[in-house]
This record gives structure tokens, sequence and C-alpha cells, in this order.
């Protein structure tokens, strides 16, 4: 191979090794290769392996090719040629070339001399002579001239300016009154020499006015005699007393905020507060005199008084007027006769005092209600919609007196509570019927929320909301001694079921409630129609109420407009059924006086007195066209019972009218009353409305009642 540059000369490298096939060389290794390859034709493979290495091409043996060639490469500066070659024989290739391997220098990229040095070495005497010299001239330092120590000053880094923001330092002055007694506790127990206790008694023998100053490690007192003008300071030590107190300052302020005690104080605080607000309201509900405080001198409250006389004064007035103009025409006698009684008779009224309400409670609305068994005070409500499409999480709270703008108790519910009621057995079990139709059981004395017992593992759990459910006691016959109490519920799947408190809650079924059909009178000549045909054969169970002397006796309101008596000892049949109602029966309630008197509450706008011993109403209350959601007799009277549609609440006196309310109070707009209950040893009357407010009321002016029993001539 030849290579020639732009102007046709000669460039081609010339070889570096030349061999001489004269000379031996000693063999170190051999390596066998092709005699054609390396041998008389040595120097042109290099020329042709220096060419294949610039042009960058991988050649091997096979590349080159018997026949003659002539091939160009084009490279920026240089133009190689290759020539012809010539043939290898099989004799040149069967030839046995000898390579030999050498060695090449080492190259040193680092060098780091030991410092160690073998003992074995040759340089292992020089170097223990020099480090025994070493060794005297550092014995020979110290008082020596030849050496002198000197200082270097450094430069130093340049000073660095650093703010910090902090919490302003709020300083306090503080002083105390100490007394004799206060120094001579001091002075016993920090147990110094009884020379200085002698001498803090004679500076305390009289009732003496101190103040101290408070350092960090001890007390400077300065002590101020009564009986003369002398000054005289004494040092004490830090007493038990002011050690708490110091030590209380420590403590972090959430930490006190989060204690016990603390919780504990505010909690009576709370109560006290509420007790002075409402102190008249609660006076008036509990029928006690109404103080007023003397000392109050408060113009907001003159000028409220005297506007309240002055409307009072107004309507006298006008009712005045009215009496004239209708008198004029009535003969003196019979005027002061009237006159007389209308002195004497006062219209019932209703007078609000207060309501259960927070933010908390505002916006549910107020399904049922229950006053526990053995504290009256207490108040349990129930916060749930009736309507599917206005379902959402519940509450059960429970309120006490003392205090009506926050409840005491406070269960969260997954679904909507509606209807609850407190054991009479064990007063501290609240039992809870849900929409989903389950039931729950919480503890009143527990601070935590979570409940007791519920059916969620039952397997005959209730598939409807729970419209009702009561704790009943039962008598337990010959075979035990006293009564025994039970969890009776009634369902929209058409099942009244009765609850067992076990490791777990568990049902039965007391009653099944088919439907019934409708007694329609066949008119003459009219041909037999055919039954309907029922999608389910129970009908939905809305009410419930056991006789209050035979509590194997049961009434039943279902959604047909049926009331069914039941037997607790007998759940395949009615007793009798009572038709009357054209709608859902929601309430039913037996007299507490009148054992065989009841009433009931309906979606078709009536309340109907019954005589459980016919099928046919006493008597139809109808005074307003709204759902009668709620209805219940007066603790107090026989003829008394209020009722709760979705515009008014209505106390009726059966012993006055039967054809009017005595008294009625109006619902706020766009809110409608919900639920009903008496006040068991006062005067009042609780109304729920969709708001979630239970409102207070005091029944004024009611007659007092005649009888305790109800007649009705028929």
């Amino acid at each position: 191979l030849q290579v020639f540059d732009d102007e046709g000369k000669d460039v081609t490298p010339h070889p570096l090794f030349h061999s001489d096939p004269n000379t031996v060389v000693p063999r170190q290794g051999k390596l066998s290769a092709s005699s054609a390859y390396f041998g008389a034709t040595g120097s042109a493979f290099l020329s042709s392996f220096s060419m294949h290495q610039t042009s960058g091409v991988n050649a091997s043996l096979g590349s080159f090719s018997r026949s003659r060639l002539l091939t160009s490469y084009n490279f920026s500066d240089v133009q190689v040629r290759q020539e012809e070659v010539k043939e290898w024989t099989k004799e040149d290739l069967d030839r046995r070339v000898d390579i030999y391997l050498t060695e090449t220098e080492t190259i040193w990229i680092l060098d780091m001399p030991s410092v160690v040095v073998s003992v074995e070495s040759k340089d292992a005497g020089r170097v223990l002579e020099r480090n025994r010299i070493y060794v005297d001239i550092c014995k020979n330092r110290p008082g020596s001239d030849r050496f002198v120590e000197k200082m270097m000053q450094t430069v130093n880094g340049a000073a660095k300016n650093k703010e910090v923001q902090c919490n302003k330092i709020v300083t306090e002055d503080k002083g105390v009154l100490v007394t004799s007694w206060d120094l001579y506790d001091s002075f016993n127990v920090s147990e110094i020499e009884s020379t200085s206790k002698a001498e803090g008694s004679r500076a305390t023998t009289g009732k003496s006015s101190k103040s101290y100053t408070t350092k960090e490690h001890n007390q400077t007192m300065p002590v101020s005699s009564n009986r003369g003008s002398t000054t005289s300071s004494i040092m004490i030590s830090e007493s038990p007393v002011l050690a708490r107190i110091h030590k209380e300052e420590e403590c972090h302020p959430e930490a006190i905020l989060t204690s016990e005690n603390f919780q504990q104080n505010l909690f009576f605080m709370e109560r006290i507060l509420m007790e002075n607000i409402f102190q008249p309201k609660l006076a008036a509900y509990r029928q006690f005199p109404v103080l007023i405080d003397p000392d109050a001198t408060s113009d907001t409250s003159g000028t409220v008084a005297a506007v309240k006389e002055a409307k009072q004064e107004e309507r006298d007035k006008e009712k005045k007027d009215k009496e004239e103009q209708k008198d004029a025409f009535v003969d003196p006698p019979i005027l002061s006769d009237l006159s007389k009684t209308r002195e004497e008779i006062v219209p019932p009224r209703l007078e609000w005092l207060w309501s259960y309400i927070c933010d908390l409670t505002n916006g549910h609305s107020v399904s049922s209600m229950a006053w526990s068994k053995v504290n009256p005070d207490l108040l349990a409500v129930g916060y749930g919609a009736f309507d599917c499409k206005e379902q959402k999480k519940g509450l059960a709270c429970c309120w006490s007196l003392k205090n009506p703008m926050w409840p005491e108790r406070i269960f969260r519910c997954e679904h909507g509570v509606t209807a609850l009621d407190f054991s009479m057995a064990s007063p501290n079990l609240l039992a809870v019927g849900m929409y989903d139709g389950s039931v729950t059981i919480y503890n009143v004395r527990s601070c935590n929320d979570a409940a007791l017992l519920d059916s969620s593992e039952s397997s005959n759990k209730h598939t409807g909301p729970v419209w009702q459910l009561r704790w009943v006691e039962q008598d337990r016959g010959a075979t035990g001694d006293g009564k025994k109490e039970r969890l009776i519920c009634i369902s929209a799947d058409g099942r009244i079921t009765e609850w067992f408190i076990q490791k777990r809650l568990d049902c039965t079924d007391l009653m099944k409630i088919k439907r019934t059909e409708s007694e329609k009178k066949k008119l003459p000549g009219e041909k037999e129609r055919k039954r309907e045909v029922l999608i389910s054969q129970q009908a939905a169970g809305m009410c419930f109420d056991f006789h209050p002397k035979d509590t194997n006796f049961y009434l039943a309101g279902t959604e047909e407009g049926h009331i069914h008596k039941c037997s607790c000892s007998c759940n395949e049949q009615f007793l009798e059924t009572y038709r009357g109602h054209k709608a859902p029966v929601y309430k039913v309630a037996w007299n507490p006086f009148s054992a065989d008197m009841f009433l009931s509450c309906s979606a078709d706008w009536s309340i109907i007195l019954w005589h459980q011993d016919s099928q046919t109403p006493i008597l139809t209350f109808s005074s307003t066209a709204a759902f009668v959601h709620d209805v219940m007799w007066s603790p107090k009277s026989a003829c008394i019972f209020a009722a709760v549609n979705e515009s008014r609440v209505e106390i009726w006196d059966l012993s006055a009218s039967t054809l009017n309310p005595v008294s009625s109070c109006f619902a706020n707009p766009r809110v409608k009353f919900t639920s009903v209950l008496f006040a068991k040893n006062t005067d009042c009357l609780l109304v729920g409305d969709s708001k979630g407010e239970v409102s207070v009321f005091e029944l004024q002016n009611l007659a007092a009642p005649n009888s305790n029993k109800v007649q009705f001539t028929r």
C-alpha cells in the first residue's frame, strides 16, 4: 500500500520494526499465524494494518481477496491507493512465524513513600538514630535559649448581627397582704437557725401590713410594724405556697385548659351563669314566685317595663270600651253579675318561657321527646327527618333544665333518629330507634358517645323505620317477684318486636300486622266486587301504646288508618279493630285516669276519642286542615290533652268545650310543629318543630279538674 497526498507525493508511513531473518532471538513466547501474513511480506502487512487503522475499517484475514483490486479511499487530505497484491501460495500460508511479547516500562502516576520502615531493612539503623536525636532535642527544648516561642495574630471573621423576633416580655407587679402567721410558717419551713427564728417571732408579734417583691431565688420582705415607724428587712426562703404558684405559672397554658379540674370549674361556672340568666323563667317553670332584684336599676329594664305597661293599658282600655258598648242595652242588675263573672273568668293561654336549641341542633327536625324516669329535669330529644328525601345524620341529645343553651350529652347517629325512651329499671340506658330500622342503646352516664349495644348483628332486625319504641314494665307472674322491663318497638316493616338485652341485642316478634279489608256496605242489587291483589300482606306499623293498668294489652296504629287492639299472649289475630281514620295513624294514647278511653290522631286532619268497648268513635275533633302529628293526655287532668299539627299547638279541655280548643299557639312562618310532651311535675308543655327547636310553654289559667274520669252520655 502507498499513500499519496494532493500533490502526488508518497507519504506512506514506514514500518517501525524490520525483521532480520538471519538473526536468532531467544524465544520467550510463541504464537502461530499465517506465513503469508507474517514473513517476507511483513512490511506490507504492517503498512496495510496501519492503513486500516487510519481509515477506521475493521479488516480481517478473509477480507483480502485473491483477485487484483484497485481501491481508492478519499480523505480530506490523504488519498490511499491499494496496488496489486502478490498472490499467496499454500506454502506461504503453512509457514510458521514467531512473535515475541516484551514488557514496557512502568509509568508512576502517584508515589507516596511509606513512613514506616521494616526492622529488617537496610535503613532501619539510620531511622532509629534519627528518632533518638529528635527525642533528645525535645527533652532539651524547655529552658533553652535556642528555642523561641512566638504568637501570631490571625485575622478574625467579621461579626454578624442576627435578629430574632420573639413574644413581648410582659412584666407584672404583684402585691399580697401577709400576716404574722404566714411569716411564722415560712420560718418554720425554711428551718433556719434558732436565733433567726427568735428575731422573726419578735418582728411578727402583732398584725401588720407587709408587701414583698418576688425574686428569682429568694424573697426580700420589708416589714412595716403598726407599733412604730421603724422598718426592717428580713431575708426568708420561698414558702411552699409561693413555690406552688411558680410551678403552676410554668405549666403550659394548653395543659391548664384541658385539665380536669379546670373543666369541672368551667362546668359549675356555666351552671351558675345559666341559672342567673334564666332565673325568672325557671321560677315560673317550677311554679315558684319570681323574685325581682331591688338593686337592679337598669335603664333598659325600666324602658322595657314602661313599654309593656303602656301596651297593657291600651289593651285594657279597648276591652272596657267594647264591654261598655255591649252592656249599654243590659239591665243594671244583670250588668253587675256579668262584671263579676268577667273578673273571675280569665281565658287560658300559653306563655313562652325558653327554647332548647343550639348551633348543633339547628336545622334538624325534632322527631321525639322523652323525660328521664328518675330525674325530672333531664330531657332526651331525638332529631331526624320523617321524609325519605330529606334524610341526613341524626342526633340524640340530653338536655337539662340547668343549662337550656347546650345539651349535657350528644350522641351522633349515622341515620335519622325517629324514636327514643329512657329505661325505668336502668335509668342510665337510653334506647334510640332510627330511620334505617336499627335500634341502639346508649349509656347517658358515660361521656363517650359510643353505643353500648346495637342491633347491627341481629338477624331479626327491622327492615323499615322504627316509628316508636318504649320500655314497658310487666308483671313476672307467680314465678317471680316484682316486674320486669321489656323494650318494645314498632316498625314500618309491619312487625311489633320485643328486644332482649344480653351480650348483644336480639328480638322476637310480638305481632305481625296483617292488612285488613275495609268493610263496605253492599247496596241492594249490587254485584260482588273482585278483591284487590295486595302487594304486601303486612301493614306498616306507625305507633302503639300499652294499657295503663294491664300491660298485657296494647293498641297499634297502622298506615291503613286502622287501630288494632292486641294481646301479648296472642300473636296470631287482633282482639279488636277500630276503623275511623282515612289516613295513617300517627299516635294513640290511653287516658291515664280513665283506662277505657284513648285518643288517636291521623294525617286525615282529625283527632278521635274512642272507648275500648265500642268500635264507633265517641268524638271527633278537627279544628284545622293540617296533619295532626302528635297528641298527649295531661298527667294532671282526665279532660285535658294537647295536640300539634303542622301550623299550631292546641290545648283541649273536654270539660269546657268539645268544639274548639281552649288555647292555641301558632308556629313561626316556614316552621312546622312535629311533637308535643307534657312536663311531669309542673303545668308546662314542650313542643318540638322542624327547625330543631324545643319550645317550653307555661299553661296559665287552666280550670282545675273536677274529677279524674271522663264522662260522656251516648
